[in-house]
């Protein structure tokens, strides 16, 4: 299986022919000799193809530091682009850094200022990091890195830190980080244990399409990613679609709170690839493409690992292409992930079409969240019946919470859907802290609003917190105690939509920047508040703009008191 194989798109020349130049310019670019070596030095681990621009850029980068101009010149001359739509693309991904022509690259500690890590001391982490390592390193503050669980966290030079202070960044700094970590189960132990067979089964003929579809149908698997849609039935439509098909996996999670994706890639990683083959194989997908954030280095690490076993099951399984993000929450958005696959900038498509119908590469595409794709070997294998006899207070199935804030024992809790949030703190959380009384929760994280302990009785499942302005979301449950101001995390999520907004649409893009302007007022404007928060959920394109509002919507419902 390839990790780094040519997506479909014209192939552009080799660094070393000499008739690269920009389309619509009329002089041959010359590029000096230490940049051709880059370029071909690049071109032999990842081919010369613009649509995988990104991967470009990541390879250089990880190499210089950054993105030095006179190297994004030579790629655009290489792979017959623009220097705008080279530029456009490093510009855009907050991954990305973009070097001068005289600028010499500094280490860079990013230290994650999201709601979990927020109220873990991220800003005094930030402030000592930048006081002790001053001249030394470029400290600057980013979203969500993944490990609220572990808050404080901060990246330094693509590693990233747990509950970080200024002493380990500093060691950090200085090259003392730990080895990246295999799988917990890897490939030998997860056949050992009766990994692939329902795989071999739908290849072998022993399981047909309905065979595999139906106890998924019955079974009510529902997208697990935040949108809550029928797999069965996604999968049933792609596969009517005329081909060629392809499949992608959404493995961005960026929703701050959220890290349920990582955990299960970590611990159980050919469990998501078997539901993912199995995916693939009912759609007739001619290639796999696997979307995972930037930020999960670990998890890249074992991926490449494990992606590499799959040939030795034998079985004619289509390519596997791992492709890396470059920090952009947009991204998690489905259509925009497709552009960002295309190796453009992650601008979300107008639909429809749906990507079912027209998807990555103008293919009808799959696109499943991991979660979904983890449950998918042991429902067919157990039966809809196992399925359904989890779950609480009329919710069915189980669920991955990932639970962070003021709990003592933060981490992803696998639950019975429909739990509530009183029972997921206190019976698989360890209650609140020391010294914490329970105030308030976000139940979906940054999108998912922000509701009072006097709703915490409720269930957590798809469309059971609507009425009260919230949804569940991807399940990443933060919890805030009398000690937090629910004021202050409003304002924190409005922060990351405004950072996070591609800019695409003018209800998202000026919406967010005027609500966290009207945010930072000493009593908020409620009508004014309120119209906007409309304006934005009617008009916005996708889901970032239309969601955004839940963070004051939901404080101006529940806590008035906190900001009139």
């Amino acid at each position: 299986m390839s990790t780094s194989g040519k997506t479909q798109g014209r192939k552009g020349p080799r660094s070393g022919d000499r008739s690269m130049r920009h389309r619509g310019r009329g002089a041959v670019a010359e590029i000096p000799a230490a940049d051709k070596a880059v370029l071909a030095a690049l071109f032999a681990d990842v081919p010369a193809e613009p649509g995988l621009l990104i991967e470009h850029l990541h390879w250089i980068q990880d190499r210089h530091g950054g993105l030095p101009r006179p190297l994004l010149h030579a790629l655009g001359e290489a792979l017959r682009l623009p220097d705008a739509a080279v530029y456009e693309v490093a510009t855009f991904y907050h991954g990305f850094r973009v070097l001068e022509a005289d600028e010499a690259p500094l280490p860079t500690i990013q230290v994650c200022d999201s709601i979990a890590c927020a109220i873990s001391g991220a800003a005094e982490l930030e402030k000592a990091a930048a006081l002790a390592l001053s001249g030394q390193a470029r400290v600057e503050a980013v979203a969500c890195l993944g490990r609220c669980d572990q808050a404080p966290c901060a990246r330094v030079q693509g590693r990233t830190i747990t509950r970080a202070t200024p002493a380990s960044v500093e060691a950090a700094l200085s090259g003392a980080v730990p080895p990246l970590p295999s799988a917990k189960t890897g490939f030998d132990a997860y056949l050992a244990a009766g990994g692939y067979t329902l795989l071999r089964e739908v290849y072998g003929g022993a399981r047909d399409l309905d065979g595999l579809l139906k106890p998924l149908e019955d079974a009510g698997l529902r997208g697990l990613g935040g949108a809550g849609f029928p797999t069965g039935r996604k999968w049933r439509a792609v596969a009517k679609e005329h081909g060629p098909r392809l499949m992608a996996v959404n493995a961005d999670e960026s929703e701050p709170g959220t890290f349920k994706d990582r955990f299960h890639l970590l611990a159980d990683p050919h469990r998501v690839i078997e539901g993912m083959l199995l995916g693939a194989w009912a759609v007739g997908a001619e290639a796999v493409y696997v979307y995972l954030r930037d930020e999960y280095e670990d998890v890249r690490a074992i991926l490449r690992q494990e992606l590499a076993r799959l040939p030795e099951l034998g079985l004619p399984l289509p390519p596997v292409y791992l492709r890396r993000g470059a920090g952009n929450y947009i991204c998690g958005e489905e259509s925009a992930m497709l552009e960002s696959l295309e190796g453009k900038r992650g601008l979300p498509r107008h639909k429809p079409p749906y990507p079912s119908q027209v998807g990555l590469f103008g293919r009808p595409t799959l696109i499943n969240n991991v979660e979904t794709l983890y449950w998918v070997r042991d429902l067919v294998e157990r039966g809809p019946d196992w399925w359904g006899s989890h779950g609480v207070n009329g919710g069915k199935g189980l669920r991955s919470f990932s639970v962070s804030g003021r709990v003592r024992y933060p981490g992803v809790k696998l639950v019975p859907a429909g739990i509530s949030a009183r029972e997921l703190i206190e019976e698989y959380a360890g209650g609140m802290q020391d010294g914490h009384e329970f105030k308030a929760f976000l139940p979906g994280g940054a999108s998912g609003g922000i509701l009072p302990a006097s709703l915490a009785h409720l269930p957590l499942d798809f469309g059971t917190l609507d009425a009260h302005g919230a949804i569940v979301g991807s399940a990443a449950f933060v919890v805030l105690s009398d000690q937090d101001s629910v004021r202050d995390a409003a304002l924190n999520l409005m922060r990351f939509f405004k950072h996070e907004s591609c800019g695409q649409c003018t209800p998202c893009r000026l919406g967010t920047e005027k609500a966290e302007v009207l945010m930072r007022a000493p009593a908020w404007d409620q009508g004014t508040l309120k119209d906007l928060g409309q304006c934005m959920a009617d008009a916005s394109i996708c889901g970032l703009g239309q969601a955004a509002p839940s963070a004051f919507r939901t404080v101006l419902r529940h806590f008035p008191e906190e900001v009139s």
